[in-house]
């Protein structure tokens, strides 16, 4: 299996890492610790999850992800095997959300509590939270390296202007620096990584984890109209996708799908991972046949003239 260094963080990546927001969810523990298995058997290595994950669902109250990935690792003695990525900034409660010193203290206690370890490969900061100072955040960060908790830090939703600030404060500091990015990308949603993100992540040599790598589920090529929305509890969520470019690239898919003998899904992340600057996509599964189906994208090599046509069918 081919692995990616992460920016210079030292981590390496296979070019697919499961998203864990379903875990809790829309996918129960056993099924989870099935497609755990599966996933890391076939080679694949990195593990995305947050603590918020999955607070919205009802009765939920975050950090369900985290527990089952414990769970799974304890019961498989699996650690050294998973490189985890988990996420602190987002509300856990009204109380406890963003990125202060005190914060991300006990934040990390309680993911590490969760996820039945003693240190995180990647932290990340989930959302930019302007009432904290760069500087606050990043010597927290720092402490927790020290300690041993964490190996290294990424951002997560950072506009390219501040997380080009972070990049000098940490400079300017001696502190660690953001060694990764988790940006929304896929065929649809291309222009706010490609404007100015994409960029400074190259000219900086950060690693790129792509979020909502399918477009929620929409380059899966299985909702084609109103009446599919509600096959799956995200659904709603894919509306929008629901428009002339949206089935232009889902018509794309489907023929080079057919010409590859492959997915639109594996086709849309074979397209993700062949950009630029682009370490790994990130996506969810809630069935070993989802699974099998994403996994797919290592086996595609895309030739120059399918890039194009893809390019072209998903241009604004």
């Amino acid at each position: 299996m081919e692995k990616r260094k992460l920016g210079n963080s030292g981590l390496e990546i296979a070019p697919l890492a499961l998203g864990g927001n379903v875990f809790g969810w829309t996918t129960d523990e056993k099924t989870s610790f099935r497609i755990l298995d599966e996933f890391l058997g076939k080679g694949f290595n990195c593990v995305d999850t947050a603590d918020v994950y999955s607070r919205w669902a009802k009765g939920n109250k975050g950090g369900e992800s985290e527990k089952i990935i414990g769970k799974w690792m304890k019961k498989n003695a699996v650690r050294d095997k998973v490189i985890i990525a988990t996420k602190v900034g987002k509300e856990m409660a009204s109380d406890k959300k963003g990125l202060s010193g005190k914060y991300i203290l006990n934040a990390v206690e309680d993911s590490l509590k969760r996820l039945q370890t003693d240190y995180i490969d990647l932290y990340q900061s989930h959302d930019d939270d302007t009432n904290t100072s760069f500087e606050e955040t990043l010597e927290t960060y720092n402490h927790l390296i020290k300690q041993g908790k964490v190996r290294a830090i990424g951002a997560s939703n950072y506009k390219a202007s501040r997380l080009t600030e972070s990049l000098a404060v940490s400079k300017e500091n001696n502190l660690p620096r953001y060694e990764s990015l988790q940006p929304l990308y896929n065929l649809f949603d291309r222009n706010d990584f490609e404007r100015e993100l994409q960029k400074v992540c190259i000219d900086n040599e950060i690693g790129v984890m792509t979020f909502y790598s399918l477009a929620r589920g929409f380059l899966t090529g299985k909702y084609r109209s109103e009446n599919d929305l509600y096959k799956s509890a995200r659904g709603e969520g894919i509306r929008k996708y629901l428009n002339h470019r949206g089935m232009r690239i889902i018509q794309a898919l489907d023929n080079i799908s057919q010409q590859y003998r492959s997915t639109p899904a594996a086709v849309s992340l074979a397209w993700s991972i062949a950009q630029p600057g682009i370490t790994a996509a990130i996506a969810s599964a809630t069935s070993i046949e989802q699974l099998q189906e994403i996994m797919q994208l290592t086996e595609i090599k895309l030739d120059n003239t399918t890039m194009e046509t893809l390019m072209k069918a998903s241009a604004y």
